[in-house]
């Protein structure tokens, strides 16, 4: 049996396997199989992603009481209030977030199956959804990503998120997301880590702030109460530099914190403040700007371990593991 054949015969397994457990779940209380419209988990998968009912249902093209029926429905077959509602708009209770991770992993196998199906005996085709971790050099890849992806699988349909306001190992652990690369090693439960490159930290400033141009490593210590651009706390990035400015004892001054990089990049070459960021966004803010900026090496070194996260529960499908093969790819580059 050819290759692409037996990972159809297992990926469709795989589906049968996880369509049994996803009948478990939608059955009377004497154990009797009810049948499931599965349009159902996917407009519970709107109205979460949405935040609104309402909303929900503008997306969804149905009238709302239609779709507060469906809601209705589904916690009746779970035996579960799945959703809380409030002038805000719906959050999850426990059980609602448990619904929604299969949910999400249930419609995605759906999808793969069919994609398999149109695609048998051609080339691999199915979406695909990569998380790139902003400020490092994960954010770098994503044309080269498309291109490459599209270049050799063109039945593959790549969904590519740069987001800082969420975080990347939860996505895939609720299935919205198959892979990411991100900092950070773990180990977090529910997903697994394979490191894959460490990134330095550069500084970058306008000449205007007095910093030689030179090939040496600058002090943290020579930092102190310098106007500073970086992302917010949570961010991976800002935490190495709060760590590395504690450690020493430095004044850490912060005079705005910015998630776009090419804001960044502006505001650098305006001379409004300087920034310390990986040595792949450093670069790109030297090359984007038209004033003259210094790039130095920060010591004691300030850096970060940039690792592939997937599922530790869910095999990757074979589109997945293909757009794998080529992120590890392009990854090797940049340790050139």
């Amino acid at each position: 049996m050819p290759a692409f054949s037996r990972s159809l015969v297992s990926d469709r397994l795989a589906l049968q396997k996880q369509c049994a457990s996803a009948n478990m779940a939608f059955a009377d209380q004497n154990g009797t199989p009810i049948p499931m419209d599965i349009r159902r988990l996917k407009s519970f998968i709107v109205i979460v992603d949405s935040g609104s009912i309402t909303r929900a249902a503008d997306l969804l093209h149905i009238a709302q009481p239609a779709l507060s029926q469906q809601l209705a429905a589904l916690e009746e077959h779970f035996g579960h209030k799945l959703l809380i509602r409030s002038q805000q708009g719906v959050s999850m209770t426990d059980a609602g977030h448990a619904v929604y991770r299969h949910a999400q992993i249930i419609l995605r196998q759906m999808e793969q199956a069919q994609a398999d199906a149109s695609a048998a005996g051609n080339s691999l085709a199915g979406r695909v959804s990569v998380g790139l971790v902003p400020f490092s050099s994960a954010a770098t890849l994503s044309v080269d990503l498309l291109a490459e992806t599209r270049k050799r699988h063109p039945g593959i349909l790549l969904h590519l998120t740069e987001s800082v306001g969420q975080t990347y190992s939860q996505m895939i652990m609720n299935g919205r997301l198959e892979m990411a690369l991100l900092h950070g090693t773990g180990p977090i439960k529910g997903v697994r880590f394979e490191p894959i490159l460490s990134e330095e930290f550069f500084l970058v400033a306008h000449r205007d702030f007095a910093i030689e141009a030179d090939a040496k490593p600058v002090s943290v210590n020579a930092l102190d109460g310098i106007p500073l651009l970086l992302p917010p706390a949570y961010n991976f990035v800002r935490r190495a530099v709060d760590t590395a400015f504690t450690r020493t004892r430095t004044n850490l001054k912060v005079v705005a914190e910015v998630e776009i990089v090419r804001t960044l990049a502006r505001a650098v070459g305006s001379g409004l403040g300087a920034t310390i960021m990986p040595k792949a966004i450093a670069d790109r803010i030297v090359s984007e700007s038209s004033e003259p900026l210094i790039c130095r090496l920060v010591s004691p070194r300030i850096e970060e371990t940039l690792s592939l996260c997937v599922s530790d529960q869910n095999p990757l499908s074979e589109p997945a593991l293909a757009v794998r093969d080529i992120l590890l790819e392009l990854t090797a580059r940049l340790k050139d």
